[in-house]
């Protein structure tokens, strides 16, 4: 094999026939990002490349003052000594893997993915290379995910349950990307239902925010209104509040009282991580690859050497090793499937939460328990 075509550096992963980082953690003149969890997209770079698609996400996330060019998926273009293109990851809108082609060899960088039918998303494309440098969120046997129809099915069921106790549901869901799948497949449901709801649907404001890029892609959503008290109180009891996981803990949760609290996360699938949760319920839905999807994606691409990225990477790489593969951890900064810590901001969410109370959510909820 000739010289590695994404390396890493003190600032992250860098393609050095390009002269450029993919998610850098640490400063760079000119950077992918894959997609706008803030573990991917920290604003280290001095001019971003990301995906059409992803450049409202990015920006919100990084400020209207931030250099950022989007590049269509499939485009090619050519940087230093290496042609470059995106392609989908199904992650959240927007998400993009990079394909990275120099001195005949190609590596593919997924980034955060998965393959599970989305609404809110482009699906994922798999894109054949020599080297596939994947993340490995869930990568153990054990995590399987269900059709997240079904999944929906149960966030009703449970709604519909709660509306007629009087009694709110708060579901908590990642600000960017998981709500906006949550309430997109909500869309779908009231279109075969007719519209009807068991109440109305109430967002937290770090939700809210998040809207608008999905809105003009053509996302479609349901209503929503901001959960105040004013909009909670109109409720009577039978609303749907759509909030990232750490807020349940906080002051502005109080003004649901009384709720039920479920999390949509990958790690429901253990009941271990609901309970420290202390969620009453708890629905599998993850926007990362499962155990089958991971394997499938590696053998469909073709590649014969496979470096794993953030998660449990250590029994995939053995497993693959088993299978004949050149396969490797590499460390990186990413939390996968985690709180994204600054897109909760619960004193903004009328004053009922001090600085300090805001500071505390984002540390205790800045990643997930491991498995």
């Amino acid at each position: 094999m000739s010289a590695p075509l994404v390396t890493l550096s003190p600032s992250g992963l860098h393609v050095p026939s390009a002269d450029l980082h993919i998610d850098p953690w640490g400063p760079s003149e000119r950077a992918i990002i894959t997609h706008g969890h803030s573990d991917h997209a920290r604003g280290t770079a001095r001019h971003v490349l990301t995906a059409e698609s992803g450049v409202g996400i990015l920006g919100v996330r990084l400020g209207a003052e931030a250099s950022v060019e989007g590049v269509a998926f499939g485009e090619r273009i050519r940087v230093g000594d290496a042609t470059i293109s995106l392609h989908p990851a199904g992650h959240i809108l927007g998400s993009a893997q990079v394909r990275i082609e120099s001195g005949g060899e190609v590596w593919v960088v997924t980034g955060d993915c998965k393959r599970q039918p989305d609404p809110s998303a482009e699906a994922f494309e798999v894109v054949r290379c020599h080297t596939l440098i994947s993340e490995c969120t869930f990568g153990l046997p054990v995590y399987r995910w269900p059709d997240p129809e079904s999944v929906m099915e149960e966030v009703m069921t449970w709604w519909e349950a709660g509306a007629a106790e009087g009694r709110n549901v708060l579901l908590g869901a990642y600000a960017l990307g998981k709500a906006q799948r949550v309430l997109a497949h909500l869309a779908r449901i009231g279109d075969r239902a007719g519209g009807g709801f068991p109440g109305p649907i109430l967002v937290h404001g770090a939700v809210e925010r998040l809207l608008p890029p999905y809105l003009a892609r053509g996302i479609r959503l349901p209503a929503v209104s901001r959960a105040t008290p004013e909009t909670v109180k109109a409720a009577a009891g039978r609303a749907l509040v759509v909030a990232p996981p750490s807020a349940a803990g906080t002051p502005w949760a109080r003004k649901l009282d009384p709720f039920s609290l479920g999390v949509a996360s990958g790690w429901m699938k253990l009941r271990g991580t609901r309970r420290r949760r202390a969620a009453d319920r708890g629905f599998v839905l993850s926007d990362h690859l499962d155990w089958p999807d991971l394997l499938a994606t590696i053998s469909e691409t073709g590649a014969q050497r496979v470096g794993l990225t953030h998660g449990t990477t250590g029994p995939a790489v053995r497993y693959l090793q088993e299978q004949g593969l050149d396969a490797w951890s590499l460390p990186t900064r990413f939390e996968g499937e985690a709180e994204d810590a600054d897109e909760v901001d619960v004193a903004d969410e009328g004053g009922e939460a001090g600085a300090d109370e805001a500071d505390e959510v984002s540390r205790a909820d800045t990643a997930e328990p491991a498995p």
